[in-house]
């Protein structure tokens, strides 16, 4: 990796003590009653989301320096990559709480993301689900890994769909079950199964579930995390028109994507 000494295990396992000191900071929040305030995009913020923030952009300064933080509380490092250099674009994406929803709901499938972005593609990431003490890594081909904490990391792989049909996951705080069902109605489907923020990617890449429609409005930092680590198990996320989900696009909206396992 140009310009940095850092291999890319050492810097996995660097992003994952750092995405779980924030997954530390939102838990200190978990159990309380928490003001809850609306966005400019209507979506929902809290103290925890923040707290989760400064504790990422603080750790990730040193880390490679001069790259620049694009996170959805704000942004780091001299705003966004400019967006005449995005085919170059080196530049992380964070998500400091990830299922804000399901935070209040008090479910636990809320999740930390960090992911680099290099050449508008997820070069690694790590997603962190406070709640559950089990954080996922990917960074190239083949090395995935799921550790439960207090545990040592264990590979992971997506698996190719198998006969009997597809477990399809969807949002359980977002989506049009109208759109699902159009787009589900050439695949093979076995069961559906609800799960919220990334870890959706996660369940297909640790080989538990096949297929991941996104039919509804996402972010880049929703998105990069989860992204990296299925990626890393062998499976993909692309556009409806099957090109690779790319980033650093100009405002950091996702256009519609799946999130697919192995393929046959």
């Amino acid at each position: 990796m140009a310009g940095t000494a850092i291999a890319e295990g050492q810097l996995l396992e660097r992003l994952a003590r750092i995405a779980e000191e924030a997954g530390r900071a939102i838990l200190r929040y978990y159990a309380t009653d928490l003001a809850v305030r609306t966005k400019s995009d209507a979506t929902p913020v809290t103290d925890a989301d923040q707290a989760a923030e400064a504790v990422i952009l603080e750790a990730l300064a040193p880390l490679l320096p001069g790259v620049p933080v694009v996170a959805e509380e704000a942004m780091s490092g001299g705003s966004e990559p400019a967006l005449g250099e995005i085919a170059t674009a080196r530049f992380w994406l964070v998500d400091p709480l990830d299922g804000t929803k399901e935070f209040l709901s008090r479910n636990g499938e809320f999740t930390v993301n960090i992911a680099l972005i290099e050449s508008a593609r997820p070069r690694l990431g790590v997603v962190h689900l406070p709640a559950l003490g089990i954080t996922y890594a990917g960074g190239a081909p083949g090395t995935a890994t799921m550790a439960q904490s207090g545990e040592a990391p264990k590979p992971i792989a997506a698996r190719q769909t198998p006969a009997d049909g597809a477990i399809v996951l969807a949002s359980r705080s977002h989506g049009d079950q109208a759109a699902l069902d159009s787009f589900l109605a050439d695949e093979h489907v076995a069961a559906r199964l609800a799960a919220g923020s990334s870890l959706k990617f996660c369940r297909i890449a640790e080989g538990i579930a096949d297929l991941y429609p996104r039919l509804g409005r996402t972010m880049e930092w929703d998105t990069a995390a989860g992204h990296a680590v299925l990626a890393a198990a062998g499976g993909s996320v692309s556009t409806l028109d099957g090109e690779m989900l790319r980033y650093g696009k100009p405002g950091f909206e996702n256009p519609y994507f799946v999130a697919r396992g192995r393929p046959r």
